[in-house]
């Protein structure tokens, strides 16, 4: 079966899918939860919280962390990411990073150190484990228990057929927004276990079937698919305002400007004044960039073919249509769920029209459209 040239491609209905999941599990938490933010924590408690994280912290890094520590290395090699974002998690507040008190080494290996949860942490993971499950019966409150029931049962079917072990969400990405995991060994042969299909909550299973997708694609890509399914989609040889590419994209201002400097470094964008103000700058595709995006497009489409060749797609496919839309705010019910609370961070910004056609996971906190 080829996907028809006016279909949405299927990374993007998993990715719309998964950044509405976490929009809604990071307002709830950060309504829950004792924090710090530039705009002040809810009960001004700077003191009593850590700095405010987003979803993919608790999943691939957090949940993890226990009282009694864990070596660095096997955390990393439970977390399944090259970037295990330690560093952002001890300065924000979350974890500690030392050496073992039996270790009598006046410089243990980096690996060796012993990650333990704060006690600001340890109230983050009260807060964050439950989540899943809540936003989860959200959706099926929302969108009918038998139509959850048959995205998850297509998500599952899908993944029990990757045969990579791969992390909880998607990384943070490296250079060039590239996503980066920690080994992506083939999974063990053992049956479902603690960590498989039935046992996930929904993000767990869209993350990851997604991740599995984008490595994929990027494989046989110059550029990563955070920035070709976002910014290099939208981009033409006339040129887009580059104030206007957040809107456009659904991606944050930061994300934009990693995603546009890196194709302009490469030679496929050109940034340049606005000819038609007396401000701002315009993003415009040279000749190299257009036929990058054509091959973006081409690899998109032959990759989604692979997959329509190994997986029930169409299942997943229809699974995912009637709560994605299209992705606008207009036309997709994800919408329904992703109004902030009147004191999150988010309730201060400008709503956005548009889901991003793939997460864009920064260092700057996790969240999955660059902010």
């Amino acid at each position: 079966m080829e996907r028809k040239h006016d279909a949405v491609p299927l990374p993007t209905l998993l990715s719309q899918a998964l950044v509405a999941f976490t929009i809604e599990f990071d307002n709830e938490s950060e309504h829950q939860m004792r924090h710090r933010t530039t705009t002040g924590g809810r009960d001004a408690a700077p003191r009593g919280g850590a700095w405010l994280a987003s979803q993919v912290m608790w999943a691939n890094v957090m949940q993890y962390v226990d009282e009694d520590g864990v070596r660095v290395q096997d955390l990393q090699a439970r977390a399944r990411t090259a970037k295990s974002q330690l560093a952002g998690l001890q300065r924000w507040g979350y974890i500690t990073v030392g050496p073992h008190p039996d270790d009598r080494r006046p410089k243990p290996r980096p690996g060796d150190l012993v990650v333990r949860p704060t006690a600001a942490g340890r109230r983050a993971q009260a807060v964050w484990k439950p989540l899943g499950g809540v936003v989860e019966q959200r959706w099926r409150d929302r969108f009918g228990p038998e139509n959850i029931a048959a995205l998850r049962e297509s998500l599952h079917g899908v993944r029990s057929g990757i045969d990579l072990d791969l992390p909880q969400y998607l990384p943070i990405v490296g250079y060039g927004l590239f996503a980066e995991v920690w080994a992506p060994d083939r999974r063990p042969a053992a049956g479902d276990g603690p960590e498989d299909g039935p046992h996930l909550d929904l993000s767990v299973l869209l993350a990851q079937v997604l991740l599995a997708f984008t490595l994929e694609f990027e494989q046989q890509s110059k550029v990563s698919l955070a920035i070709s399914a976002n910014t290099l989609r939208v981009l033409s040889s006339e040129g887009v305002r580059v104030r206007d590419l957040p809107q456009l994209t659904g991606i944050a201002k930061e994300a934009i400007s990693m995603s546009t400097g890196f194709l302009a470094r490469r030679g496929y964008v050109v940034i340049e004044p606005d000819p038609t103000a007396t401000r701002g700058k315009i993003v415009r595709l040279t000749p190299k960039g257009a036929t990058t995006q054509a091959a973006g497009e081409r690899i998109l489409a032959s990759t989604e073919q692979r997959w329509e060749a190994r997986f029930d797609v169409g299942t997943l496919r229809a699974s995912l249509q009637g709560l994605v839309g299209d992705g606008t705010r207009d036309r997709s019910a994800l919408f329904g769920g992703l109004e902030p609370y009147p004191d999150g961070w988010r309730a201060s910004l400008r709503r956005p029209d548009v889901l991003p056609h793939h997460p864009t996971v920064l260092h700057r906190g996790g969240y999955p459209d660059g902010s």
